[in-house]
């Protein structure tokens, strides 16, 4: 019968061989080795020594990615590295971390108000060009957003589109093209269903909140106002929250953006100049319609509806 020493004494042979067998293999793995010889002239086996516990952690972080398990620093990468003589691992973001957090940047220089959700993936390779669902005022409509886009400044005013045409011709997809390009020219858009940001605009009132978030949609850098004239307006909604938004971008010159299945002529006969109790009021329309041209160049886009998969 083993006495206890003896047990001990295997034991403890045993983790030795382990951990001789373990210290082989991290330093044959190729990428270690590779460090090893590269800096081999700032190394002595003393700091080696040393250095073997972040070896390890290097060697073992690794193999942990390698399996598809949980990291100590998920979305880094552990790099060797000599630091006051001392071997160290430090973590760097990976390829797909720094491409997540590009996405992200990018994602919040686009602020959506009530707007669907292909506007985030929206570009200009994926907006209808092919024979099949091409007309020519698409083609131009697509050729005038390349333009804006190519020959945009920050701070120097130039006129948005004010894209007009019939349900499902691309009016809003190309809005979202438009906006993620600018985005990665790092200018921010803000993008707003109109006739929705209408009704948040009413329900702000009990909340005293109304002011507020006029500023915040008035002063955006690159404004698109979507689907205007698609219901009818009170006069408060035409005058206090279309006019003013409309009254101060003008005086500050900041591009603006609109949608609508009608025309510039259209809108403003046959929608603003008749508030939703009936009213007339052609002189309030016009000046709508004013800072509406001044701010937009007309647009039309016209063609199949391409949410019916024609």
């Amino acid at each position: 019968m083993e006495s206890v020493s003896q047990q001990l004494q295997k034991i403890m042979a045993s983790r030795h061989e382990e951990t001789k067998r373990l210290r082989q293999e991290v330093l044959n793995d190729p990428e270690i080795s590779h460090f090893l010889q590269y800096h081999q002239a700032e190394l002595t086996p003393e700091i080696i020594d040393r250095g073997m516990s972040k070896l390890y952690e290097f060697y073992h972080e690794k193999q942990l990615a390698t399996n598809n398990q949980t990291t100590v620093a998920p979305g880094y990468s552990p790099q060797l590295t000599i630091r006051n003589q001392q071997i160290d691992v430090t973590y760097v973001p990976t390829e797909k971390l720094k491409a997540q957090q590009a996405a992200r940047e990018l994602e919040k220089r686009v602020t959506l108000r009530n707007m669907p959700k292909f506007i985030r993936q929206a570009d200009f390779d994926h907006f209808y060009t092919d024979d099949a669902h091409q007309t020519a005022s698409r083609q131009e409509a697509f050729n005038a957003a390349l333009r804006f886009v190519s020959s945009y400044q920050p701070g120097q005013f130039q006129q948005g589109l004010y894209l007009y045409g019939s349900f499902g011709v691309g009016k809003t997809y190309l809005l979202g093209a438009i906006a993620n390009a600018l985005a990665q020219q790092g200018v921010e858009s803000t993008l707003l269903h109109f006739p929705s940001f209408a009704v948040s605009m009413k329900a702000a009132i009990r909340d005293n909140a109304t002011g507020e978030l006029l500023d915040q949609v008035k002063q955006a850098p690159i404004l698109m106002i979507d689907d205007i004239g698609a219901d009818a307006m009170s006069a408060w909604v035409r005058d206090d929250i279309l006019g003013v938004i409309l009254e101060y971008r003008m005086q500050q010159e900041l591009s603006t953006f609109f949608t609508s299945n009608f025309s510039m002529k259209q809108l403003e006969e046959e929608h603003l100049a008749i508030d939703n109790q009936g009213n007339e009021e052609p002189l309030k329309a016009k000046r709508i319609m004013e800072r509406i041209r001044f701010l937009s160049m007309e647009t039309p886009m016209m063609g199949d509806n391409l949410r019916n998969g024609n």
